[in-house]
């Protein structure tokens, strides 16, 4: 006879407390997320608390004021996104709803020509329904338009920043066309974007501090017109190490120039809950663009 008793009952899963759970993981705080969820922080708070206790793992650590997620939070992040997205579907199904409408995707140059395209393409054969606008450029103004003018944005941020849904890191890297003598003497000529590109600023900081001189020899907007004077030898730039233009050749501390720190390509969502269309296009590129290790 087996008197070991009754099994212990099955543990489940609140999709109430994993959307609280997300919403504090992507918000980066209890009490922005209680902001997008438009609830207390208090109740966001339970909720977190409670579903700790459900999976028996600490999902986030304090660390002053921010919480950051800890590696068995970032294990559970991955499923509850996809329970919730389940949820969803179901009950579009069961109501007959097909996912529909327009989101607003602001998105920075490099990732607009090589990295978002196929992506996109690949989004409207899954919801046909759904238009997508692209919009661009530098995104630091377009954060600043979230809720507006813009559902989503993905940019790039200093590593650590602890904002966005980081999706990837990487790395700037100085380069310059197979034909630019990187030791010829006089101002080191550069191409560059406008004021309020992070790595126009970082770079000019970097030579500074270096004590070596510069010139701007070529300014635009338009990655295609930098990487064009880069490409033709009429003067180095900074690029992302996982985007850098095929052709072009890597500069570093032997040839004189000096290291950047690391970046992150975030996923910025707007202040408030996204409608079905925007929260699967994020899903949705969050998937596609899984982490990768710069070269």
């Amino acid at each position: 006879m087996d008197d070991a008793g009754p099994p212990p009952p099955p543990r489940d899963l609140d999709l109430a407390q994993l959307r609280g759970f997300v919403a504090v993981a992507e918000a980066g705080g209890v009490t922005r997320a209680a902001r997008l969820l438009n609830r207390t922080q208090s109740a966001v708070s339970v909720q977190l608390h409670r579903l700790e206790a459900a999976v028996g793992r600490k999902l986030f650590r304090r660390e002053g004021r921010s919480l950051s997620i800890t590696p068995e939070g970032e294990l559970l992040l991955q499923h509850a996104r996809g329970l919730l997205r389940a949820g969803e579907d179901a009950l579009a199904a069961l109501g007959g709803e097909r996912l529909a409408g327009a989101v607003r995707l602001g998105c920075m140059d490099d990732y607009a020509q090589r990295v978002i395209p196929a992506l996109l393409a690949a989004f409207a054969a899954e919801a046909p329904e759904v238009a997508v606008e692209v919009t661009t450029g530098l995104t630091g103004p377009m954060l600043g338009e979230l809720g507006r003018g813009f559902d989503l944005v993905l940019g790039m941020q200093p590593a650590g920043a602890g904002k966005g849904r980081v999706l990837r890191r990487d790395r700037p890297v100085w380069a310059a066309g197979p034909r630019f003598d990187a030791k010829a003497p006089g101002p080191l000529a550069l191409a560059l974007y406008p004021e309020g590109c992070l790595f126009r600023r970082w770079s000019l900081e970097a030579l500074d501090r270096a004590g070596r001189k510069w010139r701007i020899a070529y300014l635009s907007p338009s990655l295609g017109a930098v990487e064009a004077a880069v490409a033709a030898g009429l003067a180095v730039s900074v690029f992302k190490a996982a985007t850098l233009p095929a052709g072009l050749k890597r500069l570093g501390i032997r040839e004189g120039f000096p290291p950047l720190p690391p970046v992150e390509i975030a996923l910025h969502s707007a202040p408030r809950r996204l409608a079905p269309a925007a929260a699967r296009l994020a899903d949705f590129l969050a998937r596609g663009l899984a982490p990768v290790s710069p070269n």
